[in-house]
């Protein structure tokens, strides 16, 4: 952790909830790798950390535990929890398998989406792939992580939101130690940000999907080749190489039968062909994540 392993002086606290300030603060710490797996440490050292009482600490590392990013442990404290790469490759999945839906039927939503948001949008995309380029990882994790998270935003459901933002963290804590290790990152992680909006802005949802599904195959082939770990068996892997399927069309309506002329009348040319009336089909209409504070800054982090 930036402030204890420096033994510098304290971050400041600026928000009004010491308690989601000291969560953000920690958990942008395991995001971005410098609070490591096995990490331990108590109420006590976190509150001297951060210059508060015991109760705000306390609070926000229980906040954190409850979220599955630390561990409690008896008469010792918390402790930062070590990821495996077969609890990545679940957590992969579940955010593939999210997102993937996501995307295929937001023409279904009644409501779209919130264009309001495009603007910010744009701006953390761009904050992000300039941190990527540039290889700066610390910046990258915070920037990348609004970024998806006002992207889910725009598909109008706030739980799609938080939840591919918890997953997301996870992603990172596992990731970042691993990216981290390899030197200099320049140019070394996904950076398409813009592209997304591009996509998004011209309502290409197919186009929107076919980025989302390379950014997490660039993801997870970039730490399998850095760990060394085979792709064989990843059922979901399939899931991103195949070509969006479009949703269902409208239902046609059933064929009305022929009407016999009266027996009197001449019939039709096409009735005698023994063709009847082709049918018009029917049209059916197509239908959080708080600023995180980066320990020792003061500010919130770059692009956020």
């Amino acid at each position: 952790m930036t402030a204890a392993g420096t033994g510098g002086g304290r971050a400041l606290i600026r928000r009004h909830s010491l308690r989601e300030q000291i969560a953000d603060a920690l958990r942008d710490e395991m995001m971005a790798g410098r609070l490591p797996a096995g990490r331990n440490f108590t109420v006590k050292e976190i509150a001297d950390i951060y210059g508060v009482s015991a109760t705000p600490a306390r609070e926000a590392l229980v906040d954190l535990a409850a979220q599955g990013l630390l561990v409690t442990e008896p008469h010792r404290g918390f402790t930062v929890p070590e990821f495996s790469w077969q609890d990545f490759l679940e957590i992969f999945e579940a955010r593939t398998l999210l997102t993937d839906n996501a995307l295929r039927h937001l023409s279904g939503r009644p409501h779209g989406y919130d264009w309001s948001r495009l603007a910010s949008l744009r701006r953390r995309a761009d904050a992000a792939a300039r941190a990527a380029r540039a290889g700066q990882l610390d910046v990258l994790v915070g920037c990348d992580l609004r970024f998806w998270q006002e992207a889910a935003g725009v598909l109008c459901n706030g739980r799609i939101a938080d939840y591919l933002g918890w997953l997301r963290i996870q992603s990172w804590m596992f990731a970042a130690p691993h990216l981290r290790a390899g030197g200099d990152l320049a140019g070394v992680c996904w950076d398409r940000h813009g592209e997304l909006v591009d996509r998004i802005e011209a309502r290409d949802r197919a186009g929107a999907h076919r980025i989302v599904n390379d950014y997490n195959l660039f993801t997870v082939e970039l730490l399998a080749r850095r760990l060394g770990q085979p792709l064989e068996g990843v059922a979901v892997l399939r899931l991103l190489r195949e070509p969006l399927i479009p949703p269902p069309s409208a239902p046609t309506a059933p064929a009305a039968p022929a009407e016999r002329p009266p027996a009197a009348a001449p019939r039709p040319a096409a009735a005698a062909a023994g063709l009847g009336r082709v049918p018009m089909p029917r049209f059916v209409p197509p239908g959080r994540f708080a600023r995180p504070f980066r320990p020792g800054s003061g500010e919130p982090a770059a692009g956020r």
